[in-house]
């Protein structure tokens, strides 16, 4: 780890903000301090340098004008890249999933350079995928069922570097097929919530990536509830 503390970068915020992802940064910073483990978010801002420094990295969703800034920055400010390189973990939500990937074509059929970070390449569907998703884990990366909210035109095509995060049983995901990617330490997902208030599991397997330790259980049982009313609602119960 970077320091005494498990530094969690919140990365432009102000450009990747419009679905509330931010709250998978501060999941992540109350699920270690309720288990001891000091941590603290550091706001990355655009216009920012991106430390390299930090121990998680979080990426959040946008539309295809601050999707584009934020490539951009991110190319300029190669923290977060360098970051990777050394095995840092990152979050990537809707956005930052096509962002990380080797290319991305917008709805407006112009192609712009992703940052390389996962094998994959995303392009505008026909239609917009909205609505509940509820997909299984894919090689046994993580226990319970994934869902989330989505609520985006991308559809994204894995290489075979990349592997899916999950199997969808309701929704689109990245293609009807699957959900998110996984490559080294890099997770990403279309889906929102925000998605680790909705997934814990994920967000436990995050800081086990970032600490080394695997965290013990924590009993929410407003969590629990609340997962299983959504899975229930989708018609697909826990």
């Amino acid at each position: 780890m970077s320091t005494s503390k498990v530094q969690i970068a919140l990365v432009l915020p102000d450009l990747l903000g419009t679905y509330g992802d931010f709250g998978n940064a501060v999941v992540l910073e109350k699920r270690m301090t309720w288990r001891g483990i000091s941590a603290e978010i550091v706001n990355i801002r655009f216009g920012e340098p991106v430390p390299e420094s930090c121990d998680i990295y979080v990426v959040g969703g946008g539309e295809d004008t601050a999707q584009t800034l934020a490539v951009r920055h991110l190319r300029e400010h190669p923290g977060m890249q360098r970051a990777a390189a050394r095995g840092a973990v990152i979050l990537g939500v809707c956005a930052g999933i096509q962002i990380f990937g080797e290319s991305f074509t917008r709805a407006d059929q112009v192609t712009h350079a992703g940052l390389g970070l996962i094998d994959s390449t995303s392009h505008a569907g026909g239609s917009r995928a909205i609505g509940e998703v509820i997909a299984t884990p894919a090689d046994g990366l993580f226990e319970g069922l994934l869902t989330g909210f989505e609520n985006h035109q991308g559809r994204t095509v894995l290489g075979p570097s990349a592997r899916p995060l999950a199997h969808v049983k309701v929704g689109t995901g990245n293609d009807g097929s699957v959900e998110g990617a996984v490559q080294g330490r890099i997770l990403c997902t279309y889906l929102h919530g925000p998605v680790l208030p909705r997934n814990p599991q994920i967000a436990d397997l995050l800081i086990e990536w970032a600490t080394g330790i695997k965290p013990g259980p924590l009993d929410l049982p407003d969590v629990t509830r609340l997962r299983a009313e959504r899975a229930k609602a989708a018609g697909v119960p826990l």
